[in-house]
């Protein structure tokens, strides 16, 4: 992935618990969802959550007991993600690496890989997609699991909205307001502009962060998937997962 995405994670590193109502509850009801998805296979696993920002999956699958390694493009969010494992006295390894490039990481053989928060849709292509799933691949024990989750993209592309609603929380008193404006490049790919504003005891401050993404269909990703050797592609949507993003859970070569 480009600079522009590494450096959107990058500055928004400090603030990235502030897009959630409450980021401890999220760590929470989070590691319930990709917990009882990946604990099919036994507790105490092995996890490599690839795309682990700033640890909002990582930090509550190792309060459940799994040995977790999380990587990131962002050296921001990895320094935030290792300070925030600390305070919380939990051992985990955090390190910069691109999920299209994980033959980087010296440890492999593991239970599950993540990728969870529509990360996968910032690569810019088909072709790098499937650079991902491979790389993905090459990291899971024979018959290991992918779980990975995105924006319902489907959906999307039926309405093009350039906006999607605004978020309204409430922190001791002060408003703060999170939003999105989507500039559309073309019929799959568009900037977003993210947009979080907190009133202070001063006024009000508001902090603008710029990244990029690509529309990626299911059946896209299904298919590349199937390319990459992965078997048995189930798709769960948010009535069925209990996650606000439809995710898919694919089984690696046996």
């Amino acid at each position: 992935m480009s600079d522009p995405v590494s450096g959107f994670y990058d500055e928004l590193a400090e603030n990235h618990h502030l897009i959630f109502k409450d980021w401890e509850a999220s760590i929470g009801w989070q590691s319930e969802v990709f917990g009882g998805l990946v604990e099919t296979l036994g507790q105490r696993l092995r996890i490599l959550d690839c795309a682990c920002g700033i640890g909002t999956q990582a930090l509550g699958l190792a309060r459940r007991g799994h040995s977790m390694v999380g990587t990131d493009l962002s050296a921001g969010a990895i320094r935030r993600a290792r300070r925030e494992a600390g305070k919380r006295g939990l051992s985990i390894r955090f390190e910069v690496a691109d999920f299209r490039e994980l033959g980087a990481l010296d440890e492999s053989g593991f239970d599950a890989v993540l990728a969870a928060d529509n990360a996968l849709p910032h690569l810019p292509s088909e072709r790098e997609l499937a650079r991902a799933a491979h790389s993905m691949a090459s990291k899971l024990r024979p018959g290991g699991l992918l779980v990975a989750s995105i924006r319902d993209y489907d959906q999307v592309l039926a309405e093009y909205p350039s906006a999607p609603p605004p978020a309204f929380f409430l922190d001791d008193g002060h408003r703060r307001i999170v939003h999105q404006v989507w500039d559309w490049t073309s019929d799959r790919d568009y900037v977003v502009h993210l947009y979080i504003t907190r009133e202070t005891g001063s006024g009000w401050r508001s902090d603008h962060y710029v990244s990029t993404y690509r529309a990626v269909l299911r059946e896209e990703l299904g298919r590349i998937l199937a390319g990459a050797g992965f078997g048995d592609i189930r798709w769960l949507m948010p009535a069925e997962s209990g996650f606000y993003q439809p995710v898919v859970v694919a089984r690696g070569r046996g």
